[in-house]
């Protein structure tokens, strides 16, 4: 029997977004329940929703937390085995579940990625499939070659999830919040847990970037910055190698250096705020008590270590 499934779309303020893609959500998974989580949207989402598309179960948040809860929300709240996350900007094509759904008679799988068919300016590039590296005393991500095999993440807007191991491991962390690094936090933890996360080729989305929300809203100083802040809460969070800490340590001299000399103010602004994160990340780490038990559970059993995950991504 065919395991049911639940799509999961959190939205703020993306009414044009809803418009133009939920129609293709619905006519490419017919048999699937719905569920779009509004992050306390300030637009007519909601209102459009309601009148629009009835039979969509519509979670409605009262403020505005990032995507990480709003993801969360919607899961906690799915009915199927499996969920697909999707962002707003995202419109599935025909049979776009037709080649994942046997992943998951492994027990060990954990998620896996879609043919990203990302539309930028006047160019398509195909994403999804990512590795990584520890490099320079950070973690660097990599775009790798969009061919069948394992993947160091699963995008949280295009990629479908084992619902029960999601919440197992916690879900999404909000430390990250308002956006990027918490798939690619979740993704590692699954590793780390002896679980798996592929990509899929014959699976195919298009994601509009230039129309999201973030594009459209934020201003690329505050999304560098915000993409800056995280990769040192993800080295603080989840590094322990001795050998990796110390050379993190070490390059601090160089990297402060080089956003000095490129004048790059989004890298120094985006480390004095992840230091600000710093209470957060070691006293409550944004999960709720029930969730800080599930990954405290987690970590206990970890299976593989920070340089055994990413040994698996090394570039020969």
């Amino acid at each position: 029997m065919a395991p049911k499934i639940s799509v999961v779309i959190p939205n703020y303020n993306g009414r044009h977004l809803l418009a133009k893609n939920l129609p293709k959500v619905i006519a490419n998974c017919p048999n699937c329940q719905i569920i779009v989580v509004d992050d306390g949207s300030s637009d007519d989402s909601v209102k459009f929703i309601k009148k629009n598309f009835p039979n969509i179960k519509l979670i409605e948040l009262a403020q505005n937390k990032g995507f990480a809860r709003a993801a969360n929300t919607g899961v906690q709240n799915a009915h199927g085995e499996l969920v697909v996350l999707l962002n707003s900007d995202v419109a599935p094509r025909k049979n776009f579940l037709k080649y994942v759904l046997g992943y998951f008679k492994k027990d060990n799988v954990f998620a896996v990625a879609f043919a990203d068919y990302s539309h930028e300016k006047d160019k398509v590039i195909i994403r999804g499939r990512g590795g990584a590296s520890f490099t320079k005393g950070l973690i660097s991500h990599y775009k790798m070659p969009s061919t069948k095999g394992i993947t160091f993440w699963v995008s949280g807007g295009s990629g479908l999830f084992d619902k029960q191991k999601f919440l197992d491991l916690g879900g999404f962390d909000s430390l990250y919040a308002p956006f990027y690094w918490e798939d690619i936090d979740l993704a590692f933890r699954a590793w780390q847990k002896g679980y798996i996360c592929y990509f899929e080729p014959n699976c195919h989305v298009d994601h509009y970037h230039e129309e999201g929300v973030i594009r459209k809203t934020q201003s690329s100083f505050f999304i560098k910055t915000v993409a800056y802040r995280n990769q040192f809460l993800f080295v603080w969070k989840n590094i322990s190698d001795p050998l990796w800490l110390i050379q993190h340590l070490t390059w601090f001299p160089y990297h402060f250096a080089k956003a000095i000399v490129t004048i790059d103010l989004a890298f120094l602004v985006g480390f004095l705020w992840a230091l600000l994160k710093i209470p957060s990340l070691i006293f409550n780490f944004h999960f709720s008590k029930e969730n800080l038990l599930e990954a405290s559970f987690s970590i206990i059993n970890y299976q593989l270590s920070d340089r055994g995950v990413l040994n698996k991504f090394a570039k020969s």
